[in-house]
């Protein structure tokens, strides 16, 4: 459906010149699906390859380069840390150097193995990505899903790959970032790009910040942010791709993870922390310009265990501040915020959580990390109450390396 050609002049105005107001009741919608799918370490066969020689080098014999920080301690014990930063520097050293390192997934991607060279195999890594590739088929053909949010991707080429016979129906933009992990998009090319603009994908780098601030030489970063802007039915709306730091994921102590504000001193929750301010105030500059927005992608903290908390706003920063107001960061970037969906979905500007109605027979792996959220002008736009489904990951029996351990994200919104 259209709608009338004056609309869309002034929509695309306000989408181009922040804070000029149209009417969400002017529209007509037609529903789009969307989706998220953290794709798990995902790399090209080459890549797979390269894995595979530097972590068989005799000096690496794939170990483990992160520190393991027991549960609860808020620093390894000094024999993890040098354990780990030994095989650092082997990986390094078989890698070509620090940078190479990074680029290459870890010893332990696809698995902890009492013998990975048995089972790191070509044939074994094809099957995952054959697993992806019918994955992403399923929801284009069958879920009809137009707008892909990716997670844990290499590069432009394994999703053109993993998009199979569909690589000529849609667009792929990919944030840079420098290490194997990033964010990207691939969406339907009947969707309409923004008129003047010329790059439609702009990356968040500010959201790759440097996990490590005691030791400047391990220069582990997180994932960077992606935004895509699109028109859509007539309509501009943007998307915005985060995959955010790991590790601090549950408010309440369950499933045999410690609960954990993020004010807690426990080192992933502290990165965490740190990209509160960062993602609040790019969604805040996005709503700006673009009031029709959806968030998502793999969060890394039960965002809906928050919400089901009914926080006080009070309560929400250690300092008693009204999450609306200013969030002050102390010399590491660090802010008040014990939560983060209350302070990101302070009201300014409001935003919806799309819950989990249905989860797929067969959906195993993570659970509670990847979300899905909207503006509150789409929110206005939807007729019926809005849900969202798991698809199954599709894999075969036996998979020694996993197609991927989270299963896509579906829903379907009113644009």
């Amino acid at each position: 459906m259209r709608f009338a050609p004056l609309f869309h002049f002034i929509s695309l105005l306000a989408f181009l010149l922040p804070g000029l107001p149209v009417s969400a009741q002017a529209q007509e919608t037609a529903p789009v699906a969307i989706a998220i799918f953290n794709m798990a370490w995902a790399g090209t066969v080459d890549d797979f390859k390269r894995h595979v020689e530097v972590c068989s080098a005799p000096e690496v014999n794939w170990c483990d380069s992160r520190i393991k920080i027991p549960r609860g301690a808020r620093h390894a014990e000094p024999e993890e840390e040098i354990r780990a930063n030994r095989c650092r520097e082997a990986t390094a050293v078989a890698a070509g150097g620090f940078d190479a390192m990074m680029m290459t997934a870890p010893c332990n991607a696809y698995g902890k193995r009492k013998h990975p060279a048995k089972v790191e195999t070509v044939e074994n890594y094809h099957a995952k990505l054959e697993g992806l590739r019918a994955t992403v088929k399923n929801l284009i053909q069958n879920e009809n899903v137009k707008v892909i949010a990716f997670q844990e991707v290499k590069s432009r080429e394994v999703i053109e790959q993993v998009l199979g016979g569909f690589a000529g129906q849609f667009n792929v933009c990919i944030a840079p970032h420098d290490a194997f992990q990033t964010v990207a998009f691939a969406w339907d090319k009947s969707i309409s790009s923004v008129p003047s603009i010329a790059n439609n994908c702009l990356p968040n780098p500010d959201l790759a910040i440097a996990e490590q601030l005691r030791d400047e030489s391990v220069r582990h970063r997180a994932r960077p942010g992606l935004a895509l802007r699109l028109v859509i039915n007539g309509a501009p709306v943007t998307f915005l791709n985060i995959h955010l730091k790991s590790g601090c994921a549950n408010l309440k102590t369950g499933r045999g993870f410690a609960g954990h504000k993020l004010t807690d001193s426990d080192p992933a929750c502290e990165v965490l922390n740190r990209q509160i301010p960062i993602i609040e105030e790019w969604v805040e500059n996005v709503a700006k310009e673009s009031p029709r927005f959806v968030l998502f992608g793999d969060f890394n903290r039960r965002i809906d265990e928050e919400e089901m908390a009914s926080v006080v706003k009070s309560e929400v920063r250690t300092d008693g501040t009204d999450p609306v107001g200013p969030n002050t960061k102390d010399e590491q970037g660090r802010v008040k915020s014990s939560y983060l969906w209350q302070e990101i979905a302070d009201g300014f500007p409001a935003m919806h959580q799309v819950p989990l109605a249905y989860t797929e027979r067969g959906c195993t792996g993570l659970k509670g990390l990847d979300h899905i959220v909207i503006s509150d002008a789409i929110q206005q736009l939807q007729t019926r109450t809005l849900g969202s489904r798991k698809i199954a990951v599709v894999k075969k029996r036996p998979q020694p390396i996993v197609t991927t351990d989270h299963c896509p994200r579906v829903t379907v919104l009113e644009l």
